[in-house]
């Protein structure tokens, strides 16, 4: 029964998704066929499945370069941003220090950013995967702040007193508190790498890329080879979105059993546990009395 409940929510999962692709194609096909949008302005469906067709060649060879701009970008922008955000959980000070610095840094036009790194970096692979790791960046930092501050004294104090170090303290107890926001981050980072992928390619001028495919066949005023490249950059932030859901589902079983950490349980929680080396020993049985001679 339990096993049957379980599939039938997991084929509602995967059947709500498609059901929502279907209806955004049906709002698509009657806003052509029924409304009578100009091909120019909306292509079909089937004009821009056929224009993927068509320039496969190079669109897949565009989604090889994109897509390793946007993964490297995206795992140095995820290592860097975690590192720092335990970094500046270790201080008051060191977190009002670079915390402004960070917000300012955020409010600098990508583009502007981009340009520049174009000047110091060059042409290559480099600026690009700079870009993307700057929008990965910022809110890994923020969410993995947050994951860090929530943590209650409590049981920080309760992990030291059993006997854990600053390294088990930060295995056991703080680091599960920052899957959550941390994964949270990661899907809406997977999102706008894609979108930073094709910024630095655009600002870059490469001559390779869904963005650069994008800005010629702009330039074409070829609308229907647009709607393929957006189609396919669309589809690159549903699969990196997926792949990273499905890696919070791995990294937090007890989210689905709403339970904490096995971790947490096992060497925090867990009442009657004790400091390891303070364990109480029995006491050793005191010596039999000799009987004296004249006992009978």
């Amino acid at each position: 029964m339990i096993r049957a409940r379980h599939q039938d929510k997991l084929w509602l999962r995967l059947a709500v998704p498609v059901l929502s692709v279907l209806a955004v194609v049906a709002v698509w096909l009657l806003l052509v066929h029924g409304v009578g949008v100009a091909p120019y302005v909306l292509p079909s469906p089937s004009a821009t499945v056929r224009a993927i067709a068509d320039d496969w060649d190079v669109l897949s060879d565009g989604i090889v370069i994109t897509g390793k701009e946007f993964v490297l970008g995206f795992l140095v922008g995820t290592a860097t941003g975690f590192g720092l955000a335990v970094f500046m959980a270790q201080s008051r000070w060191v977190l009002r220090a670079l915390y402004p610095i960070l917000i300012a840094s955020q409010a600098v036009p990508i583009i502007a950013i981009g340009a520049a790194l174009v000047i110091w970096l060059g042409f290559g692979l480099t600026p690009k995967v700079v870009i993307v790791a700057l929008i990965v960046f910022f809110p890994v930092v923020v969410n993995v702040l947050d994951g860090l501050s929530s943590v209650d004294e409590d049981s920080i104090n309760l992990a030291r007193s059993m006997g854990g170090g600053p390294w088990r303290t930060f295995r056991t107890v703080r680091l599960p508190a920052t899957y959550t926001p941390l994964f949270s981050a990661l899907k809406m980072s997977a999102t706008f790498s894609v979108t930073g992928a094709v910024i630095g390619e655009q600002t870059a001028s490469s001559t390779g890329g869904l963005g650069v495919y994008l800005t010629q066949q702009q330039s074409r005023l070829n609308t229907a080879a647009v709607f393929a490249d957006i189609v396919l950059l669309a589809a690159m932030g549903i699969i990196a979105f997926a792949l990273i859901a499905v890696l919070e589902t791995i990294a937090t079983p007890w989210r689905r059993h709403g339970s904490a950490p096995r971790r947490w349980r096992t060497h925090v929680s867990r009442p009657g546990d004790v400091a390891p080396g303070s364990e109480v020993r029995p006491a050793e049985a005191a010596p039999p009395v000799p009987a004296s001679k004249g006992a009978r």
